[in-house]
This record gives C-alpha cells, structure tokens and sequence, in this order.
C-alpha cells in the first residue's frame, strides 16, 4: 500500500473474441492486492457482493468483479503501516497483522465455494480446474517481524509466502527507497538473517520498496530467485520506488521477477488542476503523519474519508493503460519475458484510465495482444513468471 485509495469511472472497452478467449484459457495472477487493509478500515465493506466501480467506498477488488474480470488468483497484501520500533510497538503490529490475516481467512470461509487460501502454485493451477478462485498472502513490510528472527517462521505457518522487505521508512530488517536517510547502508545484520530464513522456508524475498543498496544486499546473499511485487520502470519514470536498468538486469540474472504496478505516480508525471493540488495540500500534515505511523486507526479512517471526498470533487488526472505497458514494454526489452508480471496495487492506489479496478484485467490482454504479444508471452505475464519463481524458492528450501 503506497498511498491511499483512488477510484474513478473510466468507459468500458470493447474486446474481441481473440483477447476474451485468451484471458479466459490462462491462469491469470494479480500480485499486489490491498483489498485486507482496506476492510480493516471500513469494516462496512462487503466483498462477497459486487460493489459498483467508481463509487467512493467500492474499492477496487471484490469477488464479483474479480470473477467479471477472469482475474484467477491474487496475493492479498497483510499491510503494516511503519510506527515506533521498541517492544510494544513491534507487538502490535504483530497483532494487527494477524488481524488481516483473520479478515483474510473470514472472507474465505464465509465463500468456500468459490475461493480458497492458497500457499503453493499448485494449488492456483488446481483451484482454477475447479472453478474457484485463490488468495495468496503476502506481508507488506517486514516491520511485524519486529527483532524477533521467529516470527519469519510464525508468519509462515499463518500462510505468508512472500515479505516485502520495508515500506516507506526504514525498519529493523532494511533501508526504505523513500526515507529521509539511510540507516543500515542495506540490510542490516538482523535483515541477512532474515534473508536466509526465508531462503530455508520457502518465501519469496520481495525488494519492492527497498532502497538500491538493501536491493544489492539481498541479490549477493538470496540463494534463490527473488521479486518486486508492485514496481515499475525507473527509465521512464524516475522515482525511487521504481526499478532501474541496473536492478533490473540483476533481477534477470537472479532468475527473479519484476511486476508492473498501476499507481499513477509511479508511471508518468500528470499535470493536476491547481483546485486538487490545494485541497490535497490542505491533508499534507495528516498525510505525513499517516505515512509515518502517527495516526490511529480512527484517525486514518477519517483521513481516508477526506481524501475520497477530494477525489470525487476534484479527480486526478491519470496515466493511462497505455502508459503503463510501456513500462512493461521496456522491462521486456532490458529483461525478457520470463521476468515481468502484473502487481496492480489495486486498493492502495493503484488505478489507471482504461484499468482502473479488477473488473478490467481483460483490457491489459487486450492491450498486450495489440502490441504483439503471443498468448505464450502473455501467460508468463499474467502470473506464469511469478508462479515459476515461487516453485524454485519452493525448491531452493527443500534443499536446505
């Protein structure tokens, strides 16, 4: 989760018989879905039922339009927002992690028969054949683990298969890419071990967030193939959180996979109108504080209120699909195609003209086919990649 929540109407596409046939025959993966925070937040959201994009409180993701959108399976983000890093702090951020796990695995059993939680690929492979839908886990930011080197392992047997390193701050494991300064110079020593954990049980090391020299860190110690959950190109648009030319190429010879994410801010620099640009100044304080942690749940909730009332008065101008496979075009170039995927980011901002919720996932098959690529390529993309990477941790820990 990378900034709040945007949703916005944008026109239905037309597709032909040729993209729907495709997007419906291959196992389709989003990797970045932070629909558990979200309901954390607005615990009034019902993602059993369709929720009608576009509206303010819809978000992004629901079961209905996961299913309009032939999306197959997705990793659930167990989002922590970075706060103080002492014992009680660490504690409950542990146990508000286990709150979204819960949330989590509330959703699947009031469904059962139409999702169930997933912790292998195989088991995507085999929940489509019956017509069901997977939810995977992934925990973004390390920060619940705390200093505790033992819950690496706790947090596996919940179902947590990969762990985005950091978010925007520096935590005990790593450096952010989007602190005020460095901390560690990379991993720190309790991050190396961590590292090697995760190695040892089979989760996927995840560098989404993390600054270049924690990248470089884990690329010298993982024993396995490692991936960016939710980054984009660096080359065409230069933010720290996204990936450049040199990490990429790294990350191809690790064998690893980058996963294109939809957050406008991460794909092309948009010119706002100066009434947005006022009113989100006017949340600048709240914003920062939330950023930093400071906020209670309470007061998040009513931040979030905020800023889905300026969305709706004043809407954001965003990149477009378009925009954001070029970013995806030129991983390929720098990569090939065995090593990008889709990591929409959907409910913690993500969100484009033309892919703006789940609903939409057959426009990027379209778009991918329009640009070319074959229905091999586009089912690397669409999750082959990321489900390959996960059966070589996999297979790197058995051999531990």
């Amino acid at each position: 989760m990378t900034e709040l929540s945007l949703l916005g109407c944008t026109p239905e596409r037309s597709l032909s018989a040729k993209p729907t046939e495709i997007h419906d025959r291959i196992l389709t993966v989003d990797g970045h879905i932070d629909w558990p925070i979200r309901q954390f937040l607005n615990p009034e959201f019902n993602p059993s039922i369709r929720n009608e994009p576009g509206l303010a409180d819809s978000g992004q993701w629901d079961l209905v339009r996961m299913e309009e959108g032939g999306l197959d399976a997705v990793f659930m983000a167990i989002f922590t927002v970075q706060r103080e890093r002492n014992s009680e702090a660490n504690q409950q951020a542990k146990a508000h992690a286990n709150q979204l796990i819960d949330l989590t695995e509330k959703l699947v059993a009031d469904n059962q028969d139409q999702v169930e939680i997933a912790l292998r690929p195989e088991d995507a492979y085999r929940n489509e054949k019956l017509g069901k839908k997977s939810i995977f886990l992934g925990m973004e930011n390390a920060y619940p683990l705390g200093t505790d080197l033992e819950n690496v392992q706790f947090f596996f047997d919940r179902g947590i298969r990969y762990i985005t390193l950091t978010h925007t701050k520096n935590n005990d494991l790593a450096d952010s890419s989007t602190d005020e300064q460095q901390e560690w110079g990379g991993l720190s020593p309790l991050g190396a071990e961590v590292v090697r954990e995760m190695n040892r049980l089979g989760i996927m090391i995840d560098v989404s967030h993390v600054h270049d020299d924690t990248f470089w860190d884990v690329i010298e110690l993982t024993k396995a193939p490692i991936i960016a959950s939710h980054s984009s190109a660096r080359a065409l648009r230069d933010v720290p959180r996204n990936m450049n030319d040199d990490l990429l190429r790294a990350i191809k010879k690790n064998g690893g996979v980058v996963q294109l994410c939809f957050l406008g801010d991460f794909i092309k620099e948009m010119e706002q109108t100066p009434e947005r640009q006022a009113a989100l100044e006017s949340l600048s304080a709240e914003l920062a504080a939330w950023s930093q942690g400071t906020l209670s749940p309470e007061e998040s909730k009513a931040l979030f209120a905020k800023y889905r009332e300026i969305n709706q008065q004043y809407p954001e101008n965003k990149p477009t699909l378009a925009d954001v496979i070029d970013h995806l075009d030129h991983m390929v170039e720098i990569m090939g195609i065995d090593h990008v995927g889709i990591g929409s980011d959907f409910d913690g901002g993500g969100g484009l003209i033309g892919i703006n919720d789940v609903s939409e996932m057959p426009n990027i098959t379209q778009e991918l086919l329009a640009r070319g690529y074959s229905e091999s390529d586009i089912r690397k993309i669409w999750g082959g990649n990321l489900l390959r990477v996960f059966e070589e941790v996999i297979a790197v820990s058995s051999n531990k």
